[in-house]
């Protein structure tokens, strides 16, 4: 097979939505922290929501942006916690996904603490293949070809051949 036409993790995004700040916040970037092994990023709330009790601005959430091994490590370890089965709606048509994962305690070594709670989180997977540079350049960029980007079938057989996982 063509090298350049070989699929690979891009990125993965870890996000945990606390919908308010401060101790809640806190214990949920630690416990990201744990998981990861990355320092998460606190995301604030784009709009007011009075029934919410959420403002403008204010720190709502964190997530944590996983790169090379580490994300593939991490994907391994979430697929296993989802026991390998994905919905073929979880899917967009550029061949990227997203899953939930409902506690943090399905992670190995993490426990339930009342302390803490229970944080659940979302992942998205970003799949790429090489020469994708050539979009996102400053200088001299073009358009990516149709056969160089990533379609929905691509990313479905890599999840299969890759970290066994069934689409149904």
């Amino acid at each position: 097979m063509n090298q350049m036409r070989e699929l690979y993790v891009e990125k993965v995004v870890v996000h945990m939505g606390v919908g308010e700040g401060g101790d809640k916040l806190t214990k949920a970037t630690d416990l990201m922290r744990q998981i990861t092994g990355n320092n998460p990023v606190k995301s604030n709330a784009r709009k007011t929501n009075p029934a919410f009790g959420i403002r403008k601005g204010a720190p709502i959430s964190c997530k944590v942006t996983l790169r090379g091994k580490k994300a593939g490590e991490f994907l391994e370890t979430a697929f296993r916690i989802i026991e390998k089965r994905l919905s073929p709606a979880q899917f967009d048509r550029q061949g990227n996904f997203s899953f939930g994962i409902e506690e943090h305690t399905d992670f190995p070594g993490m426990s339930y603490d009342p302390q803490i709670g229970i944080y659940g989180m979302d992942v998205n997977v970003a799949l790429a293949r090489k020469g994708v540079r050539i979009s996102r350049r400053h200088i001299e960029q073009r358009k990516l070809p149709r056969k160089q980007r990533v379609a929905h079938e691509d990313s479905l057989e890599f999840l299969k051949s890759r970290y066994n996982v069934e689409v149904r």
